[in-house]
This record gives structure tokens, sequence and C-alpha cells, in this order.
């Protein structure tokens, strides 16, 4: 069996050494502190925001919360943004996506001072990814794939990286991000003709493709790496990711597990951009 890539001990290793830096911050009379802006009541937005609140406390970061209602005119959520970006106490902004349909969300998104978007969701942040500029912070699912494989002892330099998955927030500035450190890197997608025989050329293999069972047995080989990003739910409504886990994990040499894998790593990611520029 491969070894399992634990996602909540590299999560653990990540928020222990925010925690330093955060108290560190309060010492200094500067508390790391986060704001929330979320529209609406969504399940999956509280459900997250329950997520991000234990890990910030874990952290040793203060956090607020800026609720709109669901039908909340743009305005509004607009000067939530402004708000919190020239607020001084507040460290990092957390808008939370998608937003309603009447909201244009990329102009929103667009408000949030760099220095603050933790999330790196603006273009100014993905400007930073692709032209190295250091603005803004870089997508923080893209960054928990690296940083799992650096925790992990695993050099990118020189490798050969399939990923499967374009999207703008994951595929893409992944890419970038392999790509500065040395790797070589080939991006395939579900349309992709003969996935298996690309694949199966990677020394590391990461699915961002988000659709479950895109990679089974017959897309991998003995002595790969394998990153399953893929966060998706069955017929049973059972979490899985793009990886079909029994069959790949009798095959290669390592591997994500879902769930507990590269999740787990995002908000402790997310986190630790707080004070990763103070």
């Amino acid at each position: 069996m491969a070894q399992i890539l634990s996602g909540k001990e590299v999560a653990a290793a990540i928020t222990e050494n925010t925690r330093r830096r955060t108290d560190i911050m309060r010492g200094a009379g500067q508390p790391a502190s986060l704001r929330i802006i979320r529209v609406g009541e969504k399940k999956s937005d509280l459900a997250y925001e329950r997520g991000v609140r234990k890990r910030a406390e874990e952290a040793g970061i203060d956090l607020s919360v800026d609720a709109l209602p669901t039908d909340a005119p743009e305005n509004s959520v607009a000067e939530a943004i402004t708000k919190a970006n020239t607020d001084p106490t507040v460290c990092g902004i957390l808008l939370f996506l998608p937003l309603p349909k009447h909201l244009n969300e990329k102009k929103l998104i667009n408000l949030i001072a760099p220095d603050k978007d933790l999330d790196g969701a603006t273009d100014t942040s993905m400007l930073g990814v692709y032209k190295g500029t250091g603005e803004g912070f870089p997508p923080c699912t893209p960054e928990a794939v690296v940083r799992i494989l650096d925790h992990y002892g695993i050099d990118i330099c020189g490798k050969d990286i399939v990923i499967v998955g374009r999207s703008p927030v994951v595929g893409k500035p992944l890419a970038q991000m392999l790509i500065a450190g040395n790797a070589t890197v080939t991006t395939c997608h579900t349309k992709t003709v003969n996935l298996p025989e690309k694949t199966k050329r990677a020394d590391i293999l990461i699915s961002a493709a988000g659709h479950p069972n895109t990679i089974r047995a017959e897309h991998v080989r003995e002595g790969q790496i394998v990153i399953d990003v893929g966060i998706n739910f069955n017929d049973e409504g059972k979490m899985v990711g793009d990886v079909d886990y029994e069959a790949v994990s009798r095959i290669v040499s390592a591997i994500t597990p879902v769930p507990g894998g590269v999740g787990s790593v995002t908000n402790a990611v997310l986190l630790s951009h707080i004070c990763s520029k103070r």
C-alpha cells in the first residue's frame, strides 16, 4: 500500500508556526485578526465559517464576522469590504464565495486590498502568481498542494508533474507555482485524448478535475506520487476525491486521502497568510 500523505499533519505544523508568529504580534500590541464577510446563511458557508473559526482559535487569530442578508444590495457589500480594508485592526479579509447572483462577484472581489486578500482571489493576487511580483497571496488550495509536497520532503525540481484540471483558481495557478519550483508541468483535463498515457508519464500526478473517479488504476503506475485535490460527494453522500483511492493506493508510492488531505491544509494556509508579510 502507498504511503498516506496526511494533510492533518501538515495543517498542524503550519498552524503551530502561525501561532508562534501571532503570539509575537500580540506581544507587540498588534493582535492578528481576520474579518469574514458573509452574504446570506448557506449551510455550506456556515460550516466553512465554523471550520475557519476553530482553526483561527488554534492559531491565535481574532475573528469577526460581517454577516449581510442574502438580498443585500451591492453597495452594502462594497461598504463592508471598504470598511475592512481601512480598518487597521483587520489583518486579513475572507469574502465567502460564491456570492448571490444579483451581485457582481468579480467587481466585489477586486475591491479587497491585495495585502488583505488572504484567499488570493483578486486579480492582483493572481498576477502575483503568474508574474512573480510578490503582490497579494497565492490561492490557498494550490499553495496547500505545494506545502504538502514540501512537508514530506518531495523535491519537485526537474520532476515531471501532470495536473488534471485547468480551473483558474486551482489548476492554472498551481501549474505556475510548480514551474516556479523548476518542475516540468503538463496540464491535462477531462477532454484530454488518451489521458492514461499522459498521466502514467508523471513522477507526480495531481488531480483537480472535480469529478469522482477521474483517476483510476489505469491512469497510474508504480513509483508515482498522487495528490488528490478533488472534493466530491458520491451517491451515498460520502465525501470522495477525484481518485479511486482503493484501487490507486495499491499501485502508487504515496497518495493524499480525501477527506484528510489537501482540504485539511487549505484553511491553515489561509490563516498563515495573515502574518506572512508582517
